[in-house]
């Protein structure tokens, strides 16, 4: 089999086992994950959750938890691709999850009303099974939606959008399809270059937008529209910290664990990614003059020669506790809500 079939079979097992999660199931998506994962893959997942040992273990406490609370749980994914990043095989997808908030998740508490919760992901393959796993939520945008997220103001001088977020504007971004190699690389050098120009004084990623760009934020940052909208959000937010800095810089504290094109999209991701000494005023939480690490993730759509759509999660929750602040402690009203 050649690395390009290969590539596209992997696309075909993420895909079968998205299937499979699309409907509600009799098990709880237990047969599924059993199926797709191997025996002792590594799964890590947003705070609370973290670090989950086995398919077993991930069917039983992620997905146990997330069917408890949430009555015929499915899920509808509207990116789903496939690259190699250092000699690794991976599948990356992106969407909802959707079901009827029946009982308490996470402290949140149950609305008895349809919710959704978004989620990203990305599987790292070996022989046809799912290895390593990075699962994202936007835990957050949850939360406001339900109206119980607490009194923090976004990191911008101005407030985004929070709620559903779309999928790309062309319906195109399940690629079931051998990946064109020119296509995606192209895109790939251009998300590349364009991170290389965030936090520079002359704002030199602007290039690298189309001016009605969309900003799809996390749900305690907020979405936007528009170079000059993202800018407000984005300047204000680097100023914050001090030293900023990537999974591509060699700092010896943040990495990729992906980083991969396929055709006009690219997908990206760090366990942490991002990093800097918080200096300024963050999420409503003083100044710690700490170094804070951040677990993030993107994908972004080309468009020609501009970047259009850029979905972006962070692991909030993790982010505040390193500040001191138990987001789920606040929740539970156990008194924890500073951890010190």
């Amino acid at each position: 089999m050649t690395d390009a079939s290969l590539a596209l079979q992997n696309k075909r097992s993420v895909k079968a086992y998205l299937d499979a999660l699309s409907v509600p199931s009799d098990d709880g998506f237990k047969s599924a994950v059993l199926a797709a994962f191997a025996e002792d893959a590594e799964v890590h997942i947003v705070h609370p959750y973290n670090d989950v040992c086995g398919a077993a273990a991930y069917a039983e406490e992620f997905f146990g938890s997330l069917n408890a609370a949430f009555a015929d749980l499915h899920r509808r994914d509207y990116i789903l691709m496939g690259g190699e990043f250092q000699g690794d095989d991976w599948i990356s997808s992106t969407g909802y999850y959707v079901g009827q908030f029946q009982s308490d998740w996470l402290g949140i508490k149950a609305t008895q009303k349809l919710a959704y919760i978004r989620v990203g992901e990305f599987h790292r393959m070996e022989a046809g099974k799912i290895r390593q796993s990075y699962v994202f939520l936007d835990i957050p945008e949850l939360m406001i939606a339900c109206g119980q997220w607490p009194d923090l103001p976004s990191p911008a001088s101005i407030a985004g959008y929070t709620g559903m977020i779309p999928g790309p504007a062309t319906s195109d971004g399940i690629l079931m399809e051998q990946s064109d190699a020119e296509q995606s690389a192209i895109s790939f050098d251009m998300v590349v270059a364009m991170l290389r120009g965030l936090a520079t004084p002359d704002e030199a990623w602007r290039p690298y937008w189309h001016d009605t760009m969309m900003w799809y934020g996390p749900g305690a940052f907020g979405s936007f529209v528009g170079l000059e909208r993202f800018r407000a959000f984005q300047v204000p937010f680097e100023a914050r910290f001090d030293g900023w800095s990537g999974g591509a810089a060699n700092n010896g504290m943040t990495a990729h664990f992906t980083r991969f094109g396929d055709c006009n999209y690219v997908c990206s991701g760090g366990w942490p990614s991002l990093t800097g000494v918080q200096v300024g005023e963050f999420l409503g939480q003083a100044p710690t003059n700490k170094r804070l690490f951040m677990r993030v993730c993107d994908w972004w759509r080309r468009d020609g020669d501009r970047l259009l759509e850029n979905w972006v999660f962070v692991d909030i929750p993790h982010v505040l506790l390193q500040m001191g602040y138990d987001l789920f402690g606040e929740l539970e009203g156990n008194g924890s809500s500073h951890a010190g």
